[in-house]
This record gives C-alpha cells, structure tokens and sequence, in this order.
C-alpha cells in the first residue's frame, strides 16, 4: 500500500462510520485496551508493509532482474484487491462476525507474508503480494468497525486518536526498519516482520474481541466485487503495459477498454441493486462527496506514487542505501502526526472547505520542490524541504477529509461513504503506480528526467485536488 503511511486519517472516517451505524452504546467488553492493542496490530500490518516494500523495489529488481513493469506490480499486486474487495470486506464483517473476518484477514496476511517471504521467483512473490491485499481488505474494515463500536463518547475520540498515532508512527518507522533490514539480511526479512506483529494479532483478536453479525444485512455484493475487481485489474494492467517504454500500444489500448466496459457494467449492477449495493449510487447525488472524492483519488494517487517513485530515485540515482532512502522518508510521516491534530481544530472552526482547498495546494508546492530530487543536490536543500511542505499540506487536509466525508451524506450512509473514500484513496495509489511504471523502467539520467516529470505531475493533481474542495463544498 505505498503511502499508507498517510491513510490512517482517510481510514479513521471507517470507525466513526461504526459509531453512528451502532448507536451511542458502545459493546460491553471487561478488555477494552486489549481490544485497542487488537486493532493497532492489525492495522499494522497493512501500514508496515505498503511502507517497507517501496523501499525494498530496487533489491528485488536485482535480485530477479525485473523489469519496471514488474516493479510497479509489486506495490499494484497489493493495492488492486485491497481497493476492490475493501467495501465487501466491510460488509461480510457486518454479515459474518467482525471478529470472524479480523481472524481471516490477518491470518491470511501472515500466510501470504511467508509466501512472499520465501518466494522463489517473481510468480509467487506476486501471488503473495496479491493474498496480502486480499487479507488487508478484510482486516482493515473491520479492525476499524470493531474499534468505533467498543468505544463510546470521549473514550472513542481517544482511542480513535491512538490508533491513529500508532498507524502513523508504524509508516513512519516502517521504511527506516525495512532500509536497515534490507541492508543487514536482504529484501525477504522485510516480509517476516509481518509474522510476530500478525501473531499476536490473532491471539488477542481470539481471545479478547466480541463476535457480532447482523442477520437482517442484505447478501453481500458479490457480483459487484468481481466486476469491480476485473475492470481494476484490466485497466491497471493496461496503464501499466503502456506506459512503459516498450510496451504494445494495442494490448494497452484493448485491456484499457476492457477494463473501462466492466466498471461501466458494474455501475449497471450498482444502479440495480440500488441501496444494497457494495457502492450505491444515490451517494453521487451530493455535490460535496463528489468532490471530496475527486480530491481523495488525485491527492492520495499523487502520495502514492512520490512513495513508490522517492526511495527507488534516491537509490538507484542518489546512491543511497536502503536505510538511508528509508530514513529520507521519516519527515513526511513524523510531521502530519504531530500537526494534524492543530489542524483539525483550525478546520473546525473555519469548515473543512478552507483547509481542503488550501491544504493540497501546499502539496502541490511541496512535489515542484521535489522536482531536483535525484540530480545531484544535498537531502537538505532537496528532499526535506519537500517532504516538510508536502506534509504541512497534507496535515491540512486529512482531519477535515474525514469529517467532510462523513458530513456529505446520510447518517444511513457514512459507513460505506467512508469505506469507499479509503478504497478511492488506494485506487489513487493504484491508477498512479501503473503510470509510474514507465519512470521505474529507466536509468541513469533519464530516470532523473522522468522523475522531474512524474513530480509536475503530482504537482497538476494536487493543485487539482484544492480546486475540487473549492467547487464541491460549500462555505463554512
């Protein structure tokens, strides 16, 4: 999940959705700090490893002497199901027991984490990397569903807060431990620090965390999720094919195509099955989720793609090591944990659309200054002061997303309206890492051009992000 280390305040609207489908009653529990510990080890797993395999790409290109298309499949293998799959993962935790499906999804992250760890060609490093995706979108959702419904009024706020800081702290640090461990043993140990924290996620999950399932729920949407997942992956792997350096125009153009008739089918099936549907249509209806969903897929795709482009630029072209490139990464992290709380507060007195507006527009400065990156400049004057203005701008405007998201709807609606701005948030990072697959597929000088490009990019999409804020919201 690259730039997960920034999703733990899109995720966080999840578990406020939870409280307001549950009522005010928060579930009787005599471990409600082991249920918390439950939730941050699960979440864990999701936010360390998006972090530490952007860093791990260039040791496992050379140690399969992949291609950049394969890269970029490293960190896409993981993304496709988790944005696919991670409504119905929400919705069979309702059905079948969260605690069932937490039980599922992290067992099956482990399993896939060991898969990958001992993979002995790319196939099955990418099977594993795909089962890892499949396991997060059902352990995302419903770590999150059973945090917001254990807690009730101050004590949510605050263990919501927590999980928050540990999310953020755990993408922050996961880089740094990945870098180190990639250096000192090699690439496969950064998928054996899923198994411990994996493993103590289940023990607590089983015996501290109470099952409940709602027998009245609507079957799951699985004709839904399929279509959603086939037209994702067909125009990823066109996106992906085209846009490196030799790729086929006509086998783009043609998964492309297909890719865009099954999510224009899907749309169909949604329209049908109106409010039990994995993505009804009447939530389209508000101008401000509309917008605010414009903004989360170009903000969080233009993060995604700085995460998996960053470390393999000051690698392969700065000469870093993996710990230093893990470490050049630290401030983004580091800085929107400690100001995303004052910028909340701000947001609540001006309304989410200042901030929102103001708040991409200040990352968009923050990627121009990322331009030099690679060509030869100093950390100091070339990625820290990008990576602290791209964090001021994000801390402005991941607090009053998910309150402005949860705002824009229905109270009936705020827990699919949630889990559907993460899984936008991951079908960014998604869309945008198989564009960069041409920028991974270079070297030398012209990687350090392409990568000037990528940047402008993510500057126009961030900018682009402020202007939906601007249009879709009202004034405060």
């Amino acid at each position: 999940m690259s730039g997960v280390a920034a999703h733990p305040g899109c995720d966080r609207a999840i578990a406020l959705a939870a409280q307001r489908r549950d009522g005010a009653a928060a579930s009787a529990t005599a471990h409600p700090g082991l249920v918390l510990a439950t939730t941050i080890l699960a979440s864990s797993l999701a936010f360390v490893d998006g972090s530490i395999v952007s860093v791990g790409l260039p040791a496992i290109g050379r140690s399969f002497q992949a291609s950049g298309e394969i890269l970029s499949w490293m960190v896409n293998g993981y993304l496709l199901p988790l944005s696919a799959l991670l409504l119905i993962g929400g919705a069979a935790g309702d059905l079948f027991g969260r605690r069932r499906l937490l039980l599922i999804g992290v067992g099956l992250f482990a399993g896939a984490s060991l898969l990958c760890a001992a993979a002995p060609g790319l196939t099955w490093l990418l099977v594993g990397r795909v089962l890892q995706g499949a396991g997060a979108a059902m352990l995302m959702p419903n770590s999150l569903a059973i945090l917001g419904s254990t807690f009730s009024g101050e004590a949510r706020g605050r263990a919501i807060g927590m999980w928050a800081a540990f999310g953020a702290a755990a993408g922050a640090i996961g880089p740094l431990i990945g870098g180190w461990l990639i250096d000192v043993v090699g690439w496969r140990a950064m998928f054996w620090v899923n198994i411990p924290i994996a493993a103590a996620a289940l023990y607590l999950a089983a015996r501290y965390v109470d099952d409940e399932r709602n027998e009245n729920r609507p079957p799951l949407d699985l004709a839904g999720a399929a279509l959603a997942t086939a037209g994702l992956g067909s125009l990823t792997w066109g996106l992906t094919v085209g846009s490196q350096p030799d790729g086929s125009a006509a086998p783009a153009l043609a998964a492309a195509a297909l890719g865009a008739v099954f999510l224009f089918i899907f749309l169909v099936v949604q329209r049908r099955r109106g409010e039990a549907a994995m993505m009804p249509l009447s939530l389209f209806a508000s101008k401000g989720f509309v917008g605010l969903t414009v903004l989360t897929f170009l903000l969080y795709g233009a993060l995604g793609a700085l995460f998996v482009l960053l470390p393999y630029v000051l690698i392969e072209v700065g000469g870093y090591s993996a710990t230093q490139a893990g470490a050049a990464l630290l401030p983004l992290p580091l800085v929107i944990a400690a100001a995303s709380a004052a910028m909340g507060r701000i947001a609540v007195k001006t309304g989410p659309r200042l901030p929102l507006t103001i708040g991409p527009m200040i990352v968009a400065a923050g990627f121009l200054l990322a331009m030099p990156i690679g060509g030869g400049g100093s950390y100091w004057t070339t990625t820290l002061p990008a990576m602290l203005v791209i964090a001021l701008g994000m801390s402005g405007a991941v607090a009053p997303l998910t309150t402005a998201v949860l705002a824009s709807v229905a109270p009936h609606h705020t827990g699919v309206a949630s889990g559907f701005n993460s899984a936008v948030a991951r079908t960014g990072s998604l869309i945008a890492t198989a564009l960069a697959g041409v920028v991974l597929a270079a070297h030398g000088p012209a990687l350090d051009a392409l990568f000037r490009h990528a940047a402008l990019i993510g500057a126009a999409a961030a900018f682009a992000a402020g202007l939906s804020a601007l249009a879709g919201l009202r004034k405060a």
